[in-house]
């Protein structure tokens, strides 16, 4: 059973320099036997958090080949669930929010992936928190050490756009050649089965008039929503609304492809020029194996970040949406607030110190990323850039 381990708000919300509770030997959530007392290490009652994806055509919204964001729902561990927990975290506009945190970002890349099907982002998001994001206990200021006010909208949002982006439905449902088509109908076992194949569990679907329109990915937490380990689960309660065969997956209509591409199919030879806006692939040999994603891990079923590469002096830097990359104690990382590492190119692959092999614990598989390290380990990994 693979699981997310949360990176935390690396440094959106550093800005404010609080801090979440330090959480000692936490349990995973809907596993205990007796009551937890301690509710900012422990998501109780609602211990199964749901990240929901929709899939719109009818007005279609965000690209033409990626599913977008509907929320993070904590739900009971029997299917039921709480709403609308505290009118006292109800703050209003999200964008403000946001923006005062300094997560340009992360609102940019909302608002290409978490829209809203009338077009109005930012009260679809505050409906989000809301409704489901003040239902999180460790979300509460008590939670944060040195508390800044809203730190914890920043955390709720980000950790649903990291959940997001290791779960790349249209991906894995492609890559079963289950593809949106006006005239193709698919098997809802076909759908669970390429779904499955990726995340690891069954998932629940969301039909609507015969199409398929919705996406709940279940988990368990060990530990905080902002650091702890997302466990992939079975879903508890209602999984299914879709027929067992005919099933439509419509096409979008009126909208163009997302900026990132599938590790999983084989990406033309890297231009060795570092510049402009490109993909950083993965090679174990020569063979390709994935690429990075924005926080700089390496990842090979997801879809690739788009990094931006910049001169500077006789090299460049790299930015992805989640900020400046730069190798830090040994490890590569683009976060907001990272220092900005100058890179080079040598025979067309990513180089540190003039080094271009870089290292890894592990081969990533599945929903699994790895960190990226210059110093030996497991796995030697060297990258290219592929210019889009």
């Amino acid at each position: 059973m693979a699981a997310f381990v949360g990176r935390g708000l690396t440094s959106f919300a550093a800005v404010a320099a609080g801090v979440s509770k330090t959480c000692s030997s936490p349990q995973l959530s809907c596993q205990n036997t007796t009551a937890v007392a301690d509710l900012c290490c422990f998501n109780a009652p609602g211990g199964q958090l749901l990240q929901t994806q929709f899939w719109d055509t009818s007005p279609s919204t965000g690209p033409s080949d990626s599913w977008t964001i509907h929320g993070l729902w904590p739900d009971h561990c029997d299917g039921t669930y709480d709403s609308s927990c505290d009118s006292s975290q109800n703050y209003g506009s999200i964008q403000t929010i946001l923006d005062s945190f300094g997560a340009t970002d992360l609102l940019s890349y909302m608002n290409t992936y978490w829209v809203d099907i009338d077009g109005d982002n930012d009260s679809f998001w505050e409906h989000e928190w809301e409704k489901h994001g003040t239902c999180i206990p460790t979300l509460k200021p008590s939670c944060y050490s040195s508390y800044v006010a809203m730190q914890e909208v920043v955390d709720f949002f980000q950790k649903t756009v990291d959940l997001f982006e290791t779960l790349p439905t249209y991906t894995w449902l492609a890559n079963a050649g289950i593809t949106p088509s006006s005239t193709n109908t698919y098997t809802s076992a076909a759908i669970q089965a390429a779904l499955e194949a990726g995340f690891g569990q069954t998932v629940s679907l969301g039909c609507d008039s015969g199409a398929l329109t919705e996406v709940w990915y279940s988990y368990n937490v060990q530990g905080s929503i902002q650091d702890g380990t997302f466990v992939p689960v079975v879903p508890v309660g209602t999984t299914q609304s879709c027929a067992t065969t005919g099933i439509k997956y419509l096409p979008k209509s009126g909208t163009t492809a997302s900026t990132t591409s599938s590790p999983s199919s084989t990406p033309t030879a890297p231009a060795g020029s570092f510049a402009g806006s490109g993909y950083l692939n993965a090679y174990v040999g020569s063979a390709v194996d994935g690429c990075l994603i924005s926080a700089g891990t390496w990842y090979s079923t997801g879809t690739c970040a788009t990094y931006t590469a910049t001169t500077s002096g006789s090299g460049f830097t790299l930015t992805s949406s989640k900020g400046q990359c730069g190798i830090s104690s040994g490890t590569f990382v683009c976060a907001s607030g990272t220092a900005a590492t100058v890179f080079t190119a040598v025979d067309g692959k990513l180089a540190y110190s003039e080094a271009t092999t870089f290292y890894a614990a592990a081969a990533p598989v599945g929903t699994t990323q790895q960190t990226v390290y210059t110093t030996s380990n497991s796995v030697a990994v060297t990258f290219g850039w592929q210019s889009v």
